[in-house]
């Protein structure tokens, strides 16, 4: 077998994981090598041209704060953005970007290739060698040439024999008619890989032309928009182009439902299983009967294309079907679809196999990321990736992994969720899942975050710079507040009772009058506590920082019991077989599981208090040594 290359890191995939694994652990000092079916597709979006979205922005800015590129990236072809959720408490306000699909991809490919360390090539890889130790030594192309490295990373997205269906037809495909790749899935099989069948789909892209925008709803872009990165200023991004709504009808619902036997889903050809939280429109119409009607998303793919994305309206019915049933929605009578919408079936993993660094328990130097490994989007692909080029190369330097806590970021609860509990369907990051959202705002993914890209050499100098400044601008000012004294005058009480807030009688300190619901920077400005000058993030940043923080503090003091269990390490060796007493549930889900702490074992759906108890009473037995 021909040697066609020597690298450190050999990343497999350049879609949305593959980049960040491939940048990083270039950046950190690795040859690195990406490889990809074909450079045409490197940061594809063969779905949603968007990134962002509700959790998903978090994730977004928790990458740029670890010094990843998908945020800077989504800036530089942004075509609208907007703050979603803004009804809602600060929270769970989260960025969302329209982007061009072409100008994203010609950014991210040309980024990969002016990488420094990075070597960009156009393969199919067959198998991962691996040596006697049974460690990863290697890769293999198709064409039989082969690749030593000393860690892997498989990003293999949606084209692991990949199979496209529309209607009752179905061929091999990768998403966007690309090749599938064919050989991986029984390369990692004889290496002892359980891979399963999931699948997910795309809507149809539509001609402009022929839609009928006078009877939709448009949707503009925020007027002082934030960027994802925080290297880049409010107002930086691109933001004029138009997005809108369109409904169905009882009408569309009636022609979905006459012709659900022509359904690959419906009609048993399709086995994988699809995602919670996007299903198709034909799985919507059966699911919410009492429903009236659904929403599409009219959205734009590019600023030089005609081509629109109809958001919400995923579907597997043949295309005589997807043109009828559109043709029944105000606007679209007259429809012309460009591209149809498919389902598309592909293998995984269960991400149970995986330890927090995103490392197979029983292949060293192997690691995987992305819908590989059981998730949807974009954004949790790209956020895995990060973690796991960073820690392919730490394996390869020699370096301690980075495994983040759920109490750090979105992030560490993706990563936490899936190797501890596994999914049954593609995994989509909610706020919901974290049980610190009011700490985790996207606000301040930076503060949480860039010491730890710092770490792990991803932030530069002249970036730390600016976050430390910031820090430093973000306590001087909160003490400032803290110690700025109002006293009652009738001024000061004109400018709360404006607010529709009490006045005062006694002087206050600034930071209780900030924690009033109704006050904002604003009105600090106003009673003469701030400058109006002041930089309008760390101004946000401040007041959300003073107006959260007693509900952090109850929140901290509710999950401190977790963080003493995370400092309790459970060997991997431990036979819960011979712990007495626990359930026969706790002992099967254990034992599949692995937990390396308490408290991911506390974590696990169906391990009770007392399960915890038991184990806690093992250990100081000196159970983990006999």
């Amino acid at each position: 077998m021909e040697t066609l290359g020597k690298f450190d890191v050999a990343v497999i995939g350049a879609g949305h994981a593959g980049i960040e694994a491939a940048v990083a652990s270039a950046r950190r000092g690795c040859k690195t090598a990406l490889f990809t079916i074909s450079l045409d597709q490197i940061g594809n979006m063969p779905c949603n041209p968007a990134i962002g979205g509700s959790a998903k922005g978090h994730l977004v800015r928790e990458i740029d704060a670890l010094g990843g590129v998908m945020g800077i990236a989504a800036d530089a072809c942004c075509m609208q953005m907007r703050m979603l959720n803004q009804s809602k408490g600060a929270s769970v306000h989260s960025p969302r970007a329209q982007e061009d699909r072409q100008e994203y991809h010609r950014y991210m490919k040309s980024l990969c290739e002016k990488t420094e360390n990075l070597f960009v090539i156009q393969a199919e890889i067959a198998d991962i060698l691996l040596d006697d130790n049974g460690a990863v030594c290697g890769v293999v192309d198709a064409f039989g040439g082969k690749y030593d490295c000393r860690a892997a990373v498989i990003c293999a997205g949606t084209f692991l024999n990949g199979r496209v269906y529309i209607g009752k037809r179905s061929r091999e495909s990768g998403p966007d008619s690309c090749l599938p790749a064919r050989l991986l899935s029984e390369a990692l099989s004889v290496h002892g890989v359980q891979l399963r069948r999931f699948k997910t789909g795309t809507p149809c892209r539509v001609h402009s032309r022929s839609i009928d925008y006078s009877q939709l709803t448009p949707q503009h872009g925020d007027v002082d928009s934030v960027s994802f990165s925080f290297t880049n200023p409010r107002g930086f991004v691109r933001n004029d182009a138009v997005c809108y709504i369109a409904q169905t009808n009882s009408e569309t619902h009636a022609v979905i439902r006459s012709n659900l036997g022509e359904s690959p889903l419906y009609g048993g050809l399709i086995h994988g299983v699809g995602p919670r939280y996007c299903p198709s429109i034909e799985d919507k119409v059966v699911r919410f009967q009492e429903r009236e009607r659904h929403q599409i998303f009219v959205e734009p793919t590019g600023r030089f294309t005609d081509e629109m994305y109809l958001g919400g309206f995923s579907t597997s019915l043949p295309e005589h079907v997807q043109l009828e049933m559109l043709r029944t929605v105000s606007g679209f009578a007259r429809i012309e679809i460009m591209r149809p919408a498919y389902a598309i079936e592909y293998d995984c993993i269960n991400p149970i196999c995986l330890r927090h660094s995103l490392g197979f328990r029983n292949i060293a130097g192997l690691y995987s990321a992305g819908q590989f490994n059981g998730t949807s989007g974009y954004e949790e692909a790209a956020a895995q990736g990060l973690i796991a080029g960073i820690n392919a190369s730490a394996y390869v330097l020699g370096e301690e992994p980075l495994e983040l806590s759920r109490a750090s970021s979105y992030i560490g609860t993706l990563i936490d969720d899936l190797v501890t509990k596994g999914t049954d369907d593609p995994y989509r990051m909610m706020t919901a899942r974290s049980e610190y959202r009011l700490s985790l705002r996207h606000s301040n993914a930076d503060a949480r975050l860039t010491p730890i890209g710092r770490k792990y050499r991803l932030i530069r100098d002249g970036r730390w710079a600016d976050f430390s400044r910031k820090t430093e601008e973000i306590a001087q000012g909160t003490d400032q507040i803290r110690r700025t004294v109002i006293r009652p005058c009738e001024a000061v009480n004109a400018v709360l009772e404006s607010a529709g807030t009490a006045p005062i009688s006694q002087p206050v300190h600034a930071d209780s009058l900030l924690r009033r619901p109704q006050i904002g920077w604003e009105h600090l400005v106003q009673l003469g506590a701030v400058s109006p000058d002041s930089d309008p993030d760390i101004a946000e940043e401040i007041t959300l920082q003073i107006k959260y923080e007693q509900y952090i503090s109850r929140q901290n003091q509710q999950n401190a019991h977790y963080q003493q269990l995370s400092r309790i390490r459970l060997p991997e060796t431990v036979d819960y077989h011979r712990i007495h007493g626990l359930s026969s549930e706790a002992v099967e889900k254990l034992t599949k599981a692995k937990p390396e702490n308490l408290e991911q074992a506390a974590r696990i759906s169906g391990i009770s208090p007392a399960d915890i108890a038991i184990i806690i009473t093992w250990l100081k037995a000196g159970g983990a040594n006999g």
